[in-house]
This record gives C-alpha cells, sequence and structure tokens, in this order.
C-alpha cells in the first residue's frame, strides 16, 4: 500500500488522528457536507491533516504536509440536524500536489506512506499500557468500540498521542515518527514533563 498516489479531499483540523483511531465529527458546512455525500457515494477516503496557521471554518488555512487518509466508518443526523461521522484512520500520507476549488474545499494528491511496523511494546513501557486502559475504560463510543492491541508498541503510542493533552505540533510529530518504541518513549518524556508542572 506504500508508495501508493491517491487524489482525495483533505478536513484541515485542528487535531491529529493515527491510523486505527477514531474521531467523532460534526459536519455543518456546506463544503464539507458535500465532500462526506461524494465519499459515502463513491466508497472514498478523507484526509485529515493538521492546520498549521489559520481555522478549521475561515477561509483556506494553512496545512501540514503530513495527515492520515480515513474512511467514514459511521454516520447520522444529530439531534441537533447536524450530520454526525465517525472517522476511521487507515494509513499515513505526505501531500505531493494540493488545489483549492472553488467551495475552498481542498483536495490533494499524496502518497501513501509505509505503516509503523508492529513490536512488542517494551518492559519500560508497561505503565503506558496500564494508563491507556485507565484512559479508554472513562471513554464512550467510538473510543469503546476499537480493538484493542494492548502488545503492539505502535497501537499503544498512536491511541495515548491522540488522547493526551499534549500540544499539538508534539502529537503531529509523534504522528512523523517512523519507530513505535521510539514515539512511545517520547511520549513518556512528554508526560514526565507534565508531571513536573
Amino acid at each position: 500500500m506504500n508508495g501508493r498516489r491517491l487524489t482525495i479531499p483533505l478536513f484541515p483540523l485542528k487535531t491529529v488522528l493515527f491510523p486505527g483511531g477514531v474521531l467523532p465529527l460534526r459536519i455543518f458546512e456546506p463544503r464539507y457536507l458535500d465532500m462526506v455525500a461524494d465519499c459515502l457515494r463513491h466508497d472514498t477516503g478523507i484526509g485529515v491533516v493538521l492546520i498549521r496557521d489559520g481555522s478549521e471554518t475561515d477561509g483556506v488555512p494553512e496545512i501540514h504536509e503530513l495527515g492520515t487518509l480515513t474512511h467514514i466508518r459511521y454516520w447520522h443526523k444529530r439531534p441537533d440536524g447536524l450530520l454526525g461521522v465517525t472517522l476511521e484512520g487507515e494509513s499515513r500520507f505526505r501531500i505531493l500536489d494540493m488545489q483549492v476549488q472553488p467551495d475552498r474545499l481542498i483536495r490533494a494528491e499524496v502518497e501513501l506512506l509505509p505503516s509503523v511496523a508492529a513490536c512488542a511494546v517494551a518492559p519500560d513501557h508497561a505503565r503506558l499500557v496500564e494508563l491507556l486502559r485507565q484512559i479508554l475504560a472513562q471513554l464512550e463510543p467510538p473510543y469503546t468500540t476499537l480493538t484493542p492491541s494492548w502488545d503492539d508498541a505502535d497501537w499503544v503510542g498512536a491511541r495515548l498521542a491522540e488522547l493526551l493533552p499534549l500540544d499539538l505540533t508534539e502529537k503531529q510529530a509523534l504522528l512523523a515518527e517512523e519507530d513505535a518504541r521510539t514515539r512511545l518513549a517520547a511520549i513518556a518524556r512528554q508526560l514526565a514533563e507534565l508531571e513536573l508542572d
């Protein structure tokens, strides 16, 4: 799958989603309602990218070049009348080229990146697994629908990176990290810094 090129719509957000993670969203802007309808109709993916500068709703923000290809896992009409969707991360990508359409929706040619190799959680990171268990036990769907891989350093690190209150630039750096154990070590360091503050 790595190296494959796709043209997909981008959804710039102030969040970082990793492969294997879920992201519930409320969709209200016409450009994104049209994007979701088109993706459902053609069974295509959506690229979630972190906003570097700008906002989610005004104009076209400056975005990071590394993001996550997602598919729509669930969708429903919310009680407030808005469309609710849950995106599920599939693989990381790098933006090669992008164009802004007249409705300000960004479409991009992206190259899919290799998956982070699965490896066992090192014994010195066992407390991170326990922390993740505690966090997930307090959450509601869609997070409770995740199939846990407690022994997989990539899965544990990705979920912690998504759920912990880390700075968005730190989360983006963790998404770019290609070694699962290095990612867990970075999270452990960041947690130690948070505890000192």
